[in-house]
């Protein structure tokens, strides 16, 4: 079997059962991103990239690869606004820095979302909620509900880490408590595994941002923080 193939469709043996490679790799590019991004590093984005191309391979070809198993669409889906919000992310992260960053080194000044910004967001979930459930409802999904919420809270989660909002890191957690449950039901266990990760890592990833936001607001309430706008 060449790199490849590997790659894509290789296995781990562990114990009586395997784990599959492109899925444990995307989750170690997956946490990888996530402390990256704790510290508003720029290469967050391009290391959860790789590991987005991964993940979709695992879920929207598990009618290949898992012909037993249903698709989780709603996972490969999030996988796809992942690719996309991770340009975006990319780019406004780079222009801060460009721009001069963060007053302690990082790309960007974490901030509070505000009182429209949090009422937008709302408003957002609610109607992507809907529009999610329904497609996956139609294309046969593995549980529409609980991935409508899953794909619904990774899409707003990514836009306010790409926007510098310390309340992503809470959405995060709400993905992450459906998220577990979700997977283990599916059989996608190494992925269950690190939603527990997750969970834990974005507990410390708030109040890491919370603790920055509250020292350079106290030094310079009125500093770097507009790059980010």
């Amino acid at each position: 079997m060449d790199f490849l193939n590997w790659l894509l469709e290789g296995t781990i043996p562990v114990g009586d059962g395997v784990l599959r490679v492109p899925e444990v790799l995307g989750n170690v590019f997956g946490l990888a991103s996530a402390i990256l991004g704790m510290r508003r590093k720029v290469w967050a984005w391009p290391v959860g990239l790789l590991g987005n191309v991964l993940l979709f391979m695992v879920f929207a070809g598990n009618e290949v690869l898992r012909p037993d198993t249903e698709p989780l669409w709603g996972q490969a889906g999030r996988q796809i606004f992942f690719a996309a919000v991770s340009v975006y992310g990319w780019w406004r992260w780079s222009r801060a820095r460009r721009l001069g960053g963060a007053a302690d080194g990082g790309a960007i000044t974490p901030r509070w979302a505000g009182r429209t910004n949090l009422l937008l967001l709302v408003v957002g979930a609610a109607a992507l909620y809907v529009v999610t459930y329904q497609v996956l409802l139609r294309i046969g999904s593995y549980g529409p509900p609980t991935e409508a919420w899953i794909l619904t809270g990774s899409i707003l989660a990514t836009y306010g880490m790409a926007r510098g909002w310390v309340e992503f890191w809470l959405i995060w957690i709400l993905v992450d408590v459906v998220g577990v449950t979700t997977l283990v039901q599916a059989g996608f266990y190494p992925t269950a595994a690190m939603y527990l990760l997750y969970g834990a890592f974005c507990v410390w990833g708030f109040l890491t941002w919370l603790k920055v936001q509250r020292e350079l607001a106290a030094v310079a309430p009125d500093g770097r923080e507009s790059v980010t706008r």
